[in-house]
Parts: C-alpha cells; sequence; structure tokens
C-alpha cells in the first residue's frame, strides 16, 4: 500500500548533491532506477529529473526501513530521508559517483508494474512503442533534457524581448479560415453552425494589426497549426517565437535577431557566436548549393558547365541546353575510393526518385578517368571540364542535366547526401541570411504565378514596376534565417500602402470578393494609417533541436505526432459520439465499403 508524504518535505534533487555535502540530512524523492539486493546491503540508484543518486541501506538501517528497501522495484516512487557519506566505491559515470545516502527514513509513495521497456539512456525499444507509452518514455535523461532545453531557450528568449523593449500579447487560437499555402485545421462552431473556425497557421494578420494599434514592438510564443504531411523536422503543431516591429528596416529585424542567437548560444550552449551573419542572396544560395536553405559547413558548391558542353554531340547535355535548361555538376573530392561504380549507380538511382532523368558522372581513379559519356567527347573535351571544376586524380564529378528547376535542386540534395557519405561536414553552426526573394514563383500546375511567401510581402521599391509587365523580375523585401541546412525562421517587411496592396491583389489575380472574404478586415484597416513596419517567425521547436543536436522534432516535443498526424498514446484523433456532431450540425459521411 502506498505511503504519504506527510512528514517528508525535499531539501534537494537527487543529481545536485555532491562531496561537500557529506554530513547533511536530507530528503529526496524520485524513481527507482535499480535496486542491488546484496543481502547484508541493499543499494538502490533513486532518479528524478536531475540525475542519479545512490540509496544505501545496511545492518545498521532500521530494520523496517530495510525491508522497505528490499521489497522495491524498478519505478517504484520513493521518499528517502537520510545522511550524505562518502562513498567507499566511487564512480566517475554519475556526476554524484562520491556520495551516498545512508538512508533513515524510507516511503514507498508509488508502486509500478514492469515497464514495457527499460527506462535506460539508450533504449533499443522501437519508437512506436516509446511513443505509445510516451510518459515512461520521457523519464529518459535524453528527452528530459531536451525539454530542459526548450524551456531554457523559451525563457532566454523572452527575457532577450523584454530587455529589447518588446511587448508580449496573446493573439486568438480561433480565427477565421485564409488559407494560404498549407490546408488549415477546421473547428466547427457550435453557435453558427455551418460555420468554421482555423487555427492560426501563424499569428500573420493580427501581428500585423497590433503594428497598426500603435504597439511598436511585439512578441509571442506562439502555437501554430498546419494541416501538411509530416517529416523530421516537421509536426502538424509547432511553437514559433513570432515577432513585428514598427518603423523599422530588415537590417534592423535581422540585427535584433542576430542579438537573440548571440544571446541563446552564450547562455545555452556556453558558445560564443559571431556577428553579423553572413548573407546571401536567393540566386546565389541556388545557383551554388541548389538550395535556399544551404549548409555551408563544407564546399562542393555546383558548377555550370553549360557553356563547355552546349555544342557536344552527347544529346544528354546540349538538348537541355538548347530547351533552356542547363547542365551543372558537383566534384566531390578525394571520393573515387569510396563512391565505385556501384555506389554511383545508388546515386543514379536516388536523383531519378527525385525527379532527374538520370547522372553522368567522371571517376578519376587510373592515370586516365573512367567517364559515363566519353565516347561521345571530342578531343580534349572532357579534360577541359576537369580543369574548369578543378577535378583531380582521385575525384568523383557528378553531372545532372535538364531544366534550372531540376538540376539546381537534385544537385543540391546529392550534394548533401555525398557529403554525409564522405563525413566532411564539421561540427559546428553556420548561420546564414538569404535575402532578395523573388515576390512570385510560376506554378506550372496552375499556370499562374503566386506569392513565394504571403501577399503582405513588400517588394522591393525599383520592382513595383515589374508588376504588371514581367512578373520573374520582382524582388521581395524578404528574409530567411537558416542554419546548417535548416530554416529556422522567415520573414519580411510588410505592405501598408493601400493602392500598393490592392495592386498586389490584382497582380495575384485575386477578385474584390476574394479579397473582401479573406482579408477585408486588415485592408480596412490600412486605411487608418498604416505605419511602415515587418517581422519574422523562428520556429522554436527546430532551433530545439538543432542546439540538442537531435534528428528529430519528435525528440523535443513533449507529446508529438507521426507520420500520419496521429498520437500513438491517447490514440488521436478519435471518433466522437453522434450527439456531439448533431450540436454542431454535423453528419459523418461513410464510404460505400462500410455499409
Amino acid at each position: 500500500m502506498a505511503e504519504f508524504m506527510t512528514g517528508l518535505k525535499r531539501t534537494d534533487m537527487c543529481g545536485n548533491l555532491r562531496i561537500s555535502d557529506v554530513g547533511r540530512e536530507v530528503t529526496l524523492f524520485g524513481w527507482v532506477q535499480r535496486q542491488r539486493d546484496l543481502g547484508q546491503l541493499i543499494f538502490i540508484d533513486l532518479r528524478d529529473r536531475t540525475g542519479i543518486v545512490q540509496l544505501a541501506f545496511s545492518d545498521e538501517t532500521d530494520k523496517e526501513v530495510f525491508e522497505k528497501a528490499s521489497a522495491c522495484r524498478s519505478e517504484f516512487v520513493l521518499g528517502a530521508r537520510g545522511v550524505v557519506a562518502e562513498r567507499s566505491a566511487k564512480t566517475d559515470k554519475i556526476p554524484t559517483g562520491d556520495i551516498e545516502i545512508q538512508v533513515k527514513e524510507l516511503r514507498v509513495l508509488s508502486k509500478a508494474q514492469t515497464p514495457p521497456f527499460e527506462i535506460i539512456d539508450d533504449s533499443k525499444t522501437g519508437e512506436e512503442i516509446r511513443l505509445k507509452h510516451r510518459y515512461l518514455d520521457l523519464r529518459r535523461k535524453p528527452l528530459q533534457d531536451n525539454l530542459l532545453l526548450r524551456s531554457k531557450i523559451a525563457k532566454v528568449t523572452r527575457d532577450y524581448f523584454y530587455e529589447n523593449d518588446f511587448i508580449e500579447i496573446e493573439t486568438p487560437m480561433m480565427i477565421k479560415s485564409t488559407p494560404e499555402g498549407a490546408r488549415d485545421y477546421l473547428v466547427p462552431s457550435r453557435i453558427h453552425q455551418g460555420k468554421f473556425y482555423a487555427l492560426p497557421q501563424s499569428p500573420q494578420i493580427y501581428k500585423q494589426l497590433l503594428m497598426l494599434s500603435g504597439f511598436d514592438r511585439y512578441i509571442q510564443l506562439a502555437r501554430c497549426f498546419r494541416d501538411e504531411d509530416l517529416r523530421a523536422d516537421r509536426q502538424p503543431e509547432f511553437t514559433q517565437i513570432d515577432m513585428e516591429l514598427s518603423f523599422c528596416d530588415a537590417d534592423e529585424i535581422m540585427e535584433i535577431n542576430e542579438g537573440l542567437f548571440k544571446r541563446l548560444f552564450k547562455e545555452v550552449l556556453g558558445k560564443e557566436l559571431e556577428t553579423p551573419f553572413m548573407k546571401m542572396s536567393y540566386k546565389e544560395a541556388m545557383e551554388n548549393y541548389g538550395s535556399d536553405k544551404p549548409d555551408v559547413r563544407f564546399g562542393m558548391k555546383i558548377q555550370d558547365i553549360s557553356e563547355l558542353v552546349k555544342d557536344s554531340e552527347f544529346g544528354v547535355f546540349s538538348n537541355p541546353i538548347k530547351a533552356g535548361g542547363s547542365v551543372r555538376c558537383i566534384v566531390a573530392k578525394n571520393a573515387a575510393s569510396v563512391y565505385t561504380r556501384k555506389e554511383i549507380d545508388k546515386l543514379t538511382e536516388y536523383v531519378r526518385g527525385i525527379g532527374a532523368k538520370g547522372l553522368a558522372f567522371v571517376r578519376w581513379v587510373e592515370d586516365e578517368p573512367s567517364c559515363s559519356f566519353k565516347k561521345f567527347m571530342k578531343e580534349g573535351e572532357l579534360e577541359n571540364i576537369l580543369s574548369t571544376v578543378g577535378a583531380e586524380k582521385g575525384d568523383v564529378v557528378l553531372i545532372v542535366a535538364d531544366k534550372n528547376s531540376v538540376t539546381l535542386p537534385v544537385l543540391g540534395a546529392l550534394r548533401l547526401v555525398v557529403a554525409k557519405r564522405l563525413d566532411i561536414i564539421p561540427d559546428e553552426f553556420k548561420f546564414v541570411w538569404i535575402v532578395d526573394f523573388p515576390f512570385f514563383e510560376f506554378d506550372e500546375e496552375s499556370g499562374e504565378w503566386i506569392a513565394m511567401h504571403h501577399p503582405f510581402t513588400m517588394p522591393r521599391e525599383d520592382c513595383i514596376k515589374y508588376l504588371d509587365t514581367d512578373k520573374s523580375k520582382v524582388i521581395a523585401k524578404a528574409y530567411d534565417l537558416t542554419l546548417n541546412g535548416t530554416e529556422l525562421s522567415s520573414g519580411s517587411m510588410r505592405i501598408t500602402d493601400y493602392e500598393l496592396q490592392q495592386k498586389m491583389f490584382r497582380a495575384l489575380k485575386m477578385t474584390d470578393e476574394e479579397i473582401e472574404a479573406k482579408f477585408g478586415f486588415l485592408v480596412e484597416a490600412y486605411k487608418y494609417g498604416a505605419p511602415p513596419h515587418g517581422g519574422m517567425g523562428i520556429g522554436l521547436d527546430r532551433v530545439t533541436m538543432l542546439l540538442a543536436g537531435a534528428d528529430s522534432l519528435r525528440d523535443v516535443t513533449a507529446f508529438p505526432k507521426v507520420q500520419n498526424a496521429s498520437e500513438l498514446m491517447s490514440q488521436c484523433p478519435s471518433t466522437v459520439d453522434d450527439e456531439s456532431l448533431e450540436v454542431l450540425g454535423l453528419e459523418i459521411k461513410k464510404n460505400e465499403s462500410e455499409d
């Protein structure tokens, strides 16, 4: 039977005790990591979120206390009072390895059944089982450390913005549906039957309205929701460090955020960051790295060899160039011993899977390089290519020919795969601001130009003249912050001029009815004096994942969803009863196969 805590009050946390505490009487609470019964001696490793300490029981221990210790098993919840003593058999495996607690009083506060997996740091149990029993998985130190790190990041963030005169304001969680990009999660209204709230994909419109309201500097750790396919760095619900600033320019917003990361890395990781961060245009990022979130910790930049092969008899190269595409490559230095022909065949299958038609290569092992297209080359052409791209004996050159929308992202992805295989990515943090984004991107499915960010993004003044004539030339006052190949944030300066906003809506072919239905209240607000403003949102989850060195957002989220957006522990989403649906005026349409 469980005992009560009456008379026991925690004095210390298990992992905080040290040799300097010897002689002190302490009271601890925690879970049994393991119990070792040696007959005349019993040792219990007691665990809380700060670590583990050893409880010791001997022939000098009260008999009733000793019997309780003998009956303890893994994951029992205990309260223990005793004296800190120096251990005879010390260990450096835990920070408390110099001491133990000679227990005077022991209470079993809760017994535990044998858990479905052992609560140890390097658990080999499958993730599905651990997620189903997430409350047990969260007892493991690696996950607890990650969530403690997340908490510290949130605290330092708030402290930093408060010190810089930001005002924390909460925006609504149930808003009007204005689907842009990802699908909204919808909430049916009981009172207004047939109408729906949406969960916010971001607080975008509300934070802009706060600038119109005169708050100047807004900050919020905002919960956001997007109904989109999941991956390692994406969850359907996430937290955004959301901000908006009035009477500023993009450089000031970047400077504020560089200060935040400088502070975070100093206080959380004890690392000094150099600022300002590198800046790179979208065009430069795509052409050199094949990505708008480039990992610049290593070289292997993409090179354009179109001029060298435009007149080639090899149609795989010359035909895409004639069609307006390009031929580009990466050079993997000293990779020939790793990338055998069989390994290159695997890379070929990989690039085909992400959109390329194939992969040409040069593998230079012997004095004469091995080349998949050598028979199509005229004398001196291959040598010219190798010389121009800086390839030498021992290197591998990987080449993709297609339209630019294929060659660049495919080689960008291939660059990362090869770098990981060669183990050439240094363990460091490299921030990059990506600027000068195109305002529009062409959607091949619809045949229309759509906003790359959102319709409230301010175009560069010198590009406004192209809104009606050549949308490909319109550059946005937008900026993304990336770290080690991961996008951390996206932001922009906002349109505040009513006439320009109307012109932008027309450029996006939005009808008056559509504008009014989606954004009428914001457009109306612009008529009453809007300050220049801009902002951005930083993914708190992604920041935590990178600082923790975790592989997935699931490792830094307390109760995450899996690939199909379900949560294994509580088994949500779930069905609801007919009465609940009737109150909402809803009826579930069943598939014919269910009849």
